[in-house]
């Protein structure tokens, strides 16, 4: 007995090897610490983008919208539950470390045959009862059960980063939902001002007529004028009910109960100062997608180890305690005390080739992870580099476009009051205020094109998530 005593002992004090190649995190190696190419433009700055990126805006409707989604949207409740799931799942692997144990009980009356005991007829007639405990422990020789629980925790943790994803684009989503109803409100109040203007040249070419110093052709190419202006207004309206609807859904309403304080907005948010983007290093950290990458790679890693531990032998130790009788009375006395104790060592050593093959599946779905990786933070630079290039351009082309469209204005009123004077033709008017319709229009859809470009930006910065609310467990 103190002979398998040692020889256990000495067996579970081999369970700190552990087989299998340690996770290695490349993000140490990755090419990413350089500043962005595009982030020395005047409208940026090299400091981290704060975490609730959306109050830039200063826009406290924004903030409360955002705060709403945060708590109530549809995808993270899914992302809360997938979380919740895989934090469960931890725990069931984890509980193969732990002793099982299980608790018997039976009774039974019967006869056997006389021919099985070596006797003529039919065999005594007798009760059977039996209580018992079973208790196993699998030893972690070779770390199996370790791997696999390194390979759970790296699944939860790349959970979570899908979680702070969703965090992430549910912000930014409601973000763009709010710019764009804003930014249609700006396009539809700037409609209703040209055509405002339009009525009035239109009314002068009328009246003009009417005292014989103007044509009827003025009189109708103002009239077509001004019904292609009026003709945008339903679409315009169209579309800002579709972001309100949109928004509604991003914060866990029907569509019907939109925001109505955000119904009214005419003014297209956008930012006052300097954009903080960070860099490279900063990036990698902040990014979940690459987080979850990353722990993706952990945990394949981690399954190799896994596959490795089927080639060598797996030992397992078993006691039982109960009690035998032929009657209810007689359980638990001296002479019906039962017990045992002993390894189980078992080696599928025939199967070998089919634990080698699994170990090589393991290897190449690490060697994917890894690729998936890489491909992940490349394409997070490459956002990133897109959405800082394509804000800057933006503010310089906005900037043009306002000066572009003062001279129109400009050239409009001047315009008009020649024609008035009777020292141009009406033709010059009409071009000047198609050119002032046209400088207006793409000036308002360049502030939305700015603005939803700041939200871009700040999602391909993967600003968001580390403000997140614990999960519950």
């Amino acid at each position: 007995m103190k002979r398998l005593v040692t020889v256990l002992l000495a067996g579970a004090s081999l369970s700190a090897c552990v087989v299998g190649p340690d996770h290695v995190s490349p993000i140490a190696k990755a090419p990413a610490q350089a500043v962005f190419v595009g982030s020395n433009a005047p409208a940026f700055v090299p400091a981290e983008p704060p975490a609730k990126w959306w109050k830039l805006f200063d826009a406290p409707v924004l903030d409360g919208l955002v705060a709403e989604a945060l708590r109530n949207n549809t995808d993270l409740r899914v992302a809360e539950a997938n979380l919740r799931e895989a934090r469960a799942r931890l725990r069931e692997t984890g509980t193969a470390r732990l002793p099982s144990t299980d608790v018997n009980a039976s009774a039974s009356y019967g006869q056997p045959a006389g021919s099985t005991l070596g006797i003529n007829g039919a065999g005594p007639r007798r009760e059977n009862y039996d209580v018992g405990l079973d208790v196993g422990y699998q030893i972690d020789l070779f770390g199996r059960i370790t791997r696999a629980i390194e390979a759970g925790r790296a699944d939860v943790e790349a959970v979570q980063a899908a979680y702070d994803l969703a965090r992430v684009t549910v912000a930014a989503e409601t973000t763009r939902a709010y710019v764009d109803a804003c930014a249609n409100g700006q396009q539809l109040a700037v409609a209703r001002e040209t055509l405002r203007v339009q009525e009035q040249t239109f009314d002068l070419t009328r009246r003009l007529f009417e005292g014989g110093r103007g044509t009827a052709l003025d009189t109708s190419r103002a009239g077509a004028l001004l019904e292609q202006t009026r003709a945008d207004i339903p679409t315009l309206k169209a579309e800002r009910q579709a972001a309100l609807y949109r928004l509604a859904v991003l914060t866990g309403r029907p569509p019907a109960e939109f925001p109505t304080e955000v119904a009214s907005c005419e003014v297209s948010p956008t930012l006052n100062s300097a954009v903080p983007v960070g860099d490279g290093a900063g990036l990698l950290a902040r990014r979940p997608d690459i987080r979850a990458a990353e722990r993706r790679l952990a945990a394949a890693t981690a399954r190799i180890g896994v596959a490795t531990a089927d080639l060598y032998p797996s030992v397992s130790l078993g006691g039982s305690i109960g009690s035998t009788a032929n009657s209810p009375g007689g359980l638990f006395k001296s002479e019906g005390f039962r017990f045992g104790f002993g390894p189980l060592i078992s080696w599928t050593f025939p199967n070998i080739g089919a634990a080698r093959a699994r170990i090589r599946q393991a290897e190449a779905q690490a060697d994917a992870a890894l690729a998936t990786f890489d491909g992940t933070w490349l394409r997070a630079l490459q956002e990133a580099e897109s959405a800082v290039g394509r804000y800057a351009g933006e503010a310089d082309r906005m900037a043009s476009l306002l000066r572009a469209r003062d001279q129109s204005m400009e050239a409009a009123r001047i315009a008009r009051l020649r024609y008035q004077a009777g020292a141009e033709n009406f033709q010059i008017v009409l071009d000047a205020e198609r050119s002032l319709a046209a400088s207006e229009a793409l000036l308002a859809q360049s502030r939305e094109r700015y603005s939803d470009l700041t939200v871009t930006l700040f999602l391909s910065l993967g600003g968001g998530w580390e403000a997140t609310d614990s999960v519950r467990r």
